[in-house]
């Protein structure tokens, strides 16, 4: 039984090998996509002079607002913790929460990017990655069904944007800068009207194919 945490990451820059993550969102969902909760902290960069001025720029986060922010390994376990208080577990062995957390799929806009810098926190933190190794990513799954929908005869945009995907769902960001937990939240949206699409369509299978 999959769950799905829809996450965004701010960084203080793109590479992840020098710089750090300085803000995590999140938004928890079950197996139907009923949401169970919502995630947001910064983080205490360990490289706290190698912040890009084009990335906070685009966030809006400085170096001096994170002078309280606690550090990853404080922060991951938290969020692992987290997880399973919203799931309704407690009282839980390491094994049961290695259990459930396998099964919780990452999923965002260009995700692939946030799940690197994840997996480069976790190992530098001498952390196991506990998540499933399946993603989700909004902005890979526009393609296919916007150019399903096209086929259709319905009109669809040309971007793929987090900003531009909201939009044709009708949703918006409140704000010009990139708060984490605003996205995560847009994109869990983006990504409900998703299957809600899927859960809708009628697909014909191929003669001689079965359907698993």
């Amino acid at each position: 039984m999959n769950r799905y945490l829809v996450i965004d990451l701010e960084m203080s820059g793109m590479d992840a090998d020098w710089h750090d993550i300085i803000q995590i969102g999140a938004v928890l969902y079950d197996e139907n996509w009923i949401e169970k909760g919502q995630f947001l902290d910064n983080v205490y960069p360990q490289g706290y002079n190698n912040f890009n001025a084009g990335a906070e720029k685009v966030h809006g986060i400085s170096k001096y607002d994170l002078e309280d922010a606690p550090m990853l390994s404080e922060l991951l376990p938290e969020l692992e913790d987290w997880i399973m208080e919203k799931l309704g577990y407690t009282n839980y062995t390491s094994a049961q929460k290695e259990g459930v957390i396998r099964n919780v799929v990452l999923c965002g806009q260009s995700v692939i990017n946030d799940i690197h810098f994840l997996k480069v926190a976790y190992k530098n933190e001498k952390m196991k990655f506990p998540f499933s190794f399946t993603l989700i990513d909004l902005h890979t799954l526009s393609h296919f069904v916007f150019r399903v929908l096209h086929k259709l005869g319905k009109p669809t945009p040309k971007g793929r944007s987090l900003g531009v995907v909201a939009s044709f769902f009708g949703f918006e960001r409140e704000n010009d800068t990139h708060n984490a937990l605003e996205d995560a939240i847009l994109t869990g949206k983006c990504l409900k009207k998703m299957w809600e699409i899927a859960d809708s369509a009628e697909i014909s299978v191929g003669e001689g194919t079965k359907a698993e």
